[in-house]
């Protein structure tokens, strides 16, 4: 992984010193919270229901061990020990003082982690596929120019003040395990016809209050040019993004009314206009950033263990986890483990102080000192041999982490909702777990298949409600907490945004909907369908029917 140096480290000492003394002097009255809010914001800390919110950024999901318990560190010290781990890969810590929160980032920068560009109107933390670097199809590591991007986007002066925030997402395969998509702009490595590294590019993504699905416009751009067309498309839309309603302010806003076709001529204009060489990436520097991301350690290993399998023969329990939370590994005789922050009754991506020390001692002794946020709202150990997935599995399941449900009906991505967020209509932390709960047999786990269920607070759809097969969106009507549920969405490669499946229901209703929604899919379903596959069949009706029989359940 990316190691620090000392720009960067003399960087965050300095932003931390500027921020304690601008806390200074909002505790002392100096200024108002009104003249502290962008202050703070461009420090990543947020004014919540109950308290401030810091928002830590973890550049494309990869922490080392140091990283992972200086998070558990600061959970314990300064917040109610244990923090929220989000769909961009971000640590939330929801319960922060403001005067230790100067303190907090000073503690960050040691082990190179911040807060900064995880709130504003600009490029915020970037995103990348977490099997990188582990996984078999990858054409290159995402994260090697997710790195480039986040150093030339850091403190950018053209770039700090845009219409409004900015996303961006990289993934290095043909699967699609960043949700690029529903990025402002979203990155595909790939080869191109003559076998040069090359990105697809995809502008416009987005989810909210207008979802779209990003378009192509550009699918084969030399990857060597990556800065000098992320300058073009952000110029673009500096010149022509709406500063004047924040609703339609997004960059998908604008390539929807242009047109994809026509932005991306005006992309193309800007762009021939640059020197290209004062912008893009010098072959040196690209090659000292790439040489951080190759890994050591790795053993000649055979493809098969003999011990794990022994194992698994002998462990209904590890056996089943080996099915969920096992990806192959480029590297024979490896495997990424997926850590499940979901198990039944708990809050999803949450991790206490204690579980995230576990996972740090885990990535040190058996995955070559690394760990992954992922998208999904879940952990992994991206660098395990066979031989030790007993002995990281047993350790996982003591602390509550081996849920094994990646992928299936209980892996719920859900946001803060109205517990914490000043935003929010309704509350998802209680629905997730009722959900859950319905489900938390492993055995009917399995049975349904996998099934994605995502669930936002509000329209501002943080838990990417829009593209879940069963998405569930928090309503108010009248001061009562309702739901309106979506069928169909998806976020990978058949990315796809969700029908609405009728009038929205009641909070006590919405598990048991689920619960119908599930039922009608078993009974419809064709050998080896999924959830999605099933739908996309049949449509809306048999849900539908299912869980408005009765017109009296609604209200």
């Amino acid at each position: 992984m990316y190691l620090y140096d000392d720009i960067d480290r003399a960087m965050l000492e300095d932003r931390a010193a500027e921020f304690r003394a601008q806390s200074q002097r909002r505790l002392a009255g100096e200024i108002t919270e009104e003249q502290f809010k962008p202050l703070r914001l461009m420090n990543g800390l947020y004014l919540q229901l109950h308290a401030y919110m810091l928002r830590i950024a973890i550049p494309y999901g990869t922490l080392d061990p140091a990283q992972l318990r200086k998070l558990a560190h600061v959970a314990r010290t300064y917040d109610r020990g244990y923090g929220h781990f989000t769909t961009r890969t971000n640590l939330q810590l929801h319960w922060i003082k403001l005067r230790d929160a100067p303190t907090i980032l000073e503690e960050l920068a040691e082990v190179g982690l911040h807060a900064i560009q995880t709130s504003g109107n600009c490029i915020r933390n970037l995103t990348a596929d977490p099997h990188a670097g582990a996984a078999a199809d990858e054409v290159d590591d995402p994260r090697i120019w997710a790195e480039v991007i986040r150093q030339w986007s850091t403190f950018h002066p053209e770039f700090s003040f845009l219409p409004r925030k900015f996303k961006i997402a990289v993934t290095g395969a043909p699967t699609d395990r960043a949700a690029i998509r529903i990025y402002d702009v979203g990155l595909r490595l790939k080869r191109d016809a003559d076998g040069a590294l090359a990105f697809e590019v995809r502008v416009g993504g987005g989810l909210g209050r207008l979802p779209h699905l990003g378009p192509v416009v550009n699918p084969d751009l030399p990857a060597r040019h990556l800065l000098s067309y992320l300058q073009a498309i952000l110029r673009v839309y500096n010149r022509h993004g709406r500063r004047d309603n924040i609703h339609k302010a997004r960059i998908k806003v604008l390539v929807a009314s242009l047109g994809a076709e026509e932005f991306a001529r005006q992309v193309e204009e800007e762009w021939n206009k640059t020197d290209k060489a004062a912008v893009d990436i010098p072959d040196t520097e690209l090659a000292r950033i790439r040489g951080m991301f190759q890994p050591g350690g790795f053993e000649t290993r055979p493809a098969r263990s003999a011990a794990f399998e022994a194992a698994r023969a002998a462990d209904p329990r590890l056996a089943r986890f080996a099915r969920r939370n096992l990806t192959a590994h480029k590297i024979p005789g490896y495997a990424l483990v997926a850590v499940s922050l979901k198990e039944p009754g708990e809050t999803p991506g949450d991790a206490t102080s204690e579980q995230m020390e576990l996972v740090a001692d885990l990535a040190e002794r058996y995955s070559l000192n690394e760990a992954r946020v992922t998208y999904e709202q879940n952990l992994l150990l991206p660098h395990v041999k066979l031989d030790d997935i007993p002995a990281v599995f047993a350790a996982l399941d003591g602390a509550g982490l081996a849920t094994p449900n990646i992928g299936l009906v209980s892996d719920i991505i859900a946001c803060p909702g109205l517990d914490y967020c000043a935003l929010a209509n309704t509350r998802s932390i209680n629905i997730a777990q009722a959900i859950a709960r319905r489900f938390e047999d492993p055995a009917t786990a399995e049975r349904v298949g996998e099934l994605k269920i995502k669930i936002s607070g509000c329209i501002n759809a943080c838990g990417h409600h829009h593209v879940g097969h069963i998405g569930i969106l928090g309503v108010d009507k009248k001061g009562e907490e309702f739901y309106q549920l979506t069928l169909g969405g998806a976020d990978g490669d058949d990315a796809a945004l969700g029908q609405v499946l009728g009038p929205a229901l009641p909070s006590e209703r919405v598990s048991g909907a689920v619960d119908q929604i599930v039922e009608a899919y078993l009974a419809e379903r064709h050998d080896g369908e999924r959830f999605i596959d099933t739908f996309r069949r049949t449509g809306l009706t048999p849900f539908k029917e299912a869980v408005y029989a009765d017109a009296d359940q609604t209200r």
